[in-house]
C-alpha cells in the first residue's frame, strides 16, 4: 500500500512540474507554480527558509521523500528503470557506498557557488537538470502535436488551439540536454539510482540527514531468511543481504524511500516503522540495520555543509545593485552588457541565484528568453530582441521563477524599470544606407523614448532619423525587434548592469 501511494503521489507531481515546463500559455503556474518554488535548490537559494525547514523535516521523519516523489529528476529516473524492468526483473545488487565520491562532488558543487561559478553548479543540480531536458527535448514535441492540432482545428472552423513558433533557444543547452538524458537513461537502465546517490549533491545532504529519519525500513532479523530478494529489487542498491557473514543491513543515506523492497518480501522481514535502538550484549555482532564502520566523511560532510549554509546566506544579504523577396534573419549584436529580465534586479542577483532550470524560457510567450552560450553565465537566461520583445504588459517569467533570480512585478513596474537603452547605428540605418523614409522604431516605442529628428536640421526636405532619450528608454527592445536593417538591426539594446526606476 505504502508503495502505491508514492507511486501515485510522484506520478501527479512529475506529470504536473513536466507541464509546467511544456505549457506555453503559463495557465498552469497560476495553480501549481508552488510545486517549482519547492524544489531544494532553487528553495535554497531564494531562502525560502519556509520550504527549507519542510523539507528537512519531511527528511529527518520520513526519509528521502522528497528524492523519491518531489524531485522530477528523480521520478524520472524511477520511470526509465521501470520500463527497463519489464524485460529484465530483480536485476540489482548491493554495491558499497562511494562516499568520498559523494562528497567529494558536493564540495565541488559548494565552492562552485560561492566562487560565483553557477552555470558549474546548474550541470549538478537535479531540477536544473530535469528542467534543460524537458525545455529542449519534450518541449518541441509537445508544441508540434500542438501545431498539428491547431491545423486541424483550423480546417474545422475552431481556434480551440493555436500554432507557436518551435526554435532551438540555445545550440549548447540543447547538446547539455541530450548528454544529460542519454547518460541518466543509461545509468537508471544499468543501477537504478545511481545517479541520485552519487553524484547529485541535493541527494547527497537528503541522505545525511536520512540517517537520523525517525521512520525507515527495518529488517527483523527473525524473520528475514537471507533470499535477497529485497536486494534484487532495490533500486538504490543499498541492502546488503549477505548469508556467509551473516549480513542483512540497509545503507539509510542511499535508500529512497521507494517502499520496493517493503512489498516484494514475502515474509514480512521488512516494515517502515520507527527505528528502535538496540543494546547489543558483549561478542555480539552489531545492530544488523547498520554498518558497524565509522564513516569519516560524515564530520567532512557537516564542515561542507556548514559553508554552504553559510554562503547562502551571506550572497542574499548582499546589496545587488510585404514581397516575396527572402527577408534575412536577424543576428544578434555584440552587446558589452547582457540584458536580464526586469525583477532580476541586477546582473549580478541574476547569476547568482539562477538555477539555469529554463522554466522561466519555457513561458516567455514573445521569444525573448534564451540560454546564454558565455561561460561566466553559461545557461542561464539572457534577453535578445531577435524573434520578438519584452512586451510592458507581460510578467511570466517573474512569476515562475522559483529562485528568486526574478523577483514578482506588476506591469506597472515592469513599464517604470530600465533594464537597458536603445543605442543607434548610423551606418546599419535604411534612412542613409537606402535613402528612404522609415521610423519603425519610434512609432512603436511604448515610452516614447525616440524621436524622429531631421538628418540636416538646415534642410526642410531632410530625411528623419531616430534620437533616443535614455532617460526614458526601459530597454524593451521593441525598437531592435521591429527595426528592418538586416542582418543587424540600425538600433539595438544594450543592457544595465543595475535596473533603476524611470
Amino acid at each position: 500500500m505504502l508503495r502505491k501511494i508514492r507511486i501515485a503521489a510522484a506520478v501527479i507531481f512529475f506529470t504536473i512540474i513536466t507541464f509546467l515546463f511544456l505549457d506555453f500559455t503559463g495557465t498552469l503556474h497560476h495553480w501549481f507554480g508552488w510545486m517549482a518554488k519547492i524544489q531544494f535548490l532553487p528553495a535554497l537559494l531564494a531562502l525560502n527558509v519556509g520550504v527549507i525547514i519542510a523539507l528537512v523535516l519531511l527528511t529527518l521523519l520520513f526519509g528521502r521523500i522528497y528524492c523519491s516523489v518531489i524531485c522530477p529528476l528523480g521520478v524520472f529516473q524511477d520511470t526509465a528503470s521501470w520500463i527497463a524492468g519489464r524485460w529484465k526483473k530483480r536485476r540489482f545488487s548491493y554495491s558499497p557506498a562511494l562516499s568520498y565520491l559523494r562528497y567529494g562532488i558536493l564540495a565541488v558543487f559548494i565552492i562552485a557557488l560561492v566562487a560565483g561559478f553557477s552555470s558549474f553548479a546548474a550541470l549538478l543540480a537535479p531540477y536544473s537538470a530535469y528542467g534543460r531536458i524537458a525545455s529542449n527535448l519534450f518541449a518541441p514535441v509537445y508544441q508540434w502535436i500542438n501545431n498539428a492540432l491547431a491545423y486541424f482545428a483550423e480546417r474545422a472552423d475552431s481556434y480551440a488551439f493555436y500554432s507557436v513558433d518551435v526554435w532551438m533557444k540555445g545550440g549548447f543547452t540543447f547538446a547539455v540536454a541530450i548528454i544529460t538524458f542519454v547518460v541518466l537513461i543509461i545509468l537508471a537502465v544499468r543501477n537504478g539510482r545511481t545517479y541520485c546517490n552519487t553524484i547529485c549533491p541535493v541527494g547527497t545532504v537528503l541522505g545525511f540527514l536520512s540517517r537520523f529519519s525517525f521512520f525507515k525500513p527495518v529488517i527483523h532479523t527473525e524473520k528475514c531468511i537471507s533470499c535477497g530478494l529485497c536486494a534484487r529489487n532495490c533500486k538504490a542498491s543499498c541492502i546488503s543481504i549477505d548469508p556467509k557473514k551473516k549480513e542483512q543491513k540497509i545503507d539509510y543515506s542511499r535508500c529512497v524511500t521507494c517502499f520496493n523492497c517493503i512489498e516484494t518480501c514475502k515474509h514480512g522481514a521488512i516494515r517502515y516503522e520507527r527505528r528502535h535502538k538496540t543494546v547489543v550484549p558483549a561478542g555480539q555482532p552489531a545492530d544488523n540495520n547498520t554498518s558497524g564502520k565509522v564513516d569519516n566523511t560524515r564530520r567532512s560532510f557537516l564542515s561542507v555543509l556548514t559553508l554552504f549554509a553559510a554562503s547562502s546566506a551571506l550572497k542574499a544579504q548582499e546589496k545587488v545593485d510585404g514581397g516575396l523577396a527572402v527577408i534575412e534573419d536577424k543576428k544578434i549584436p555584440d552587446r558589452q552588457t547582457p540584458i536580464v529580465p526586469p525583477g532580476a534586479k541586477s546582473i549580478r542577483n541574476f547569476t547568482q541565484h539562477c538555477t539555469a532550470c529554463q522554466l522561466c524560457v519555457s513561458v516567455c510567450p514573445n521569444q525573448v528568453l534564451r540560454p546564454s552560450g558565455k561561460l561566466s553565465s553559461l545557461m542561464q537566461p539572457e534577453m535578445s530582441y531577435e524573434l520578438g520583445y519584452c512586451r510592458p504588459e507581460c510578467t511570466k517569467c517573474s512569476e515562475v521563477c522559483p529562485a528568486g533570480a526574478i523577483h514578482t512585478i506588476t506591469t506597472a513596474d515592469k513599464s517604470a524599470t530600465q533594464i537597458g537603452h536603445a543605442v543607434w547605428i548610423q551606418k546599419n540605418c535604411i534612412v542613409l544606407t537606402d535613402d528612404v523614409n522609415c521610423g519603425n522604431c519610434a512609432r512603436h516605442c511604448p515610452t516614447q523614448a525616440i524621436q524622429m529628428i531631421p538628418l540636416n536640421a538646415e534642410d526642410p526636405n531632410s530625411r528623419l532619423i531616430p534620437a533616443v532619450n535614455t532617460e526614458r528608454c526601459i530597454g524593451c527592445g521593441a525598437c531592435e525587434n521591429l527595426c528592418p536593417a538586416r542582418p543587424f538591426s540600425a538600433i539595438y539594446v544594450e543592457g544595465h548592469e543595475m535596473h533603476r526606476t524611470v
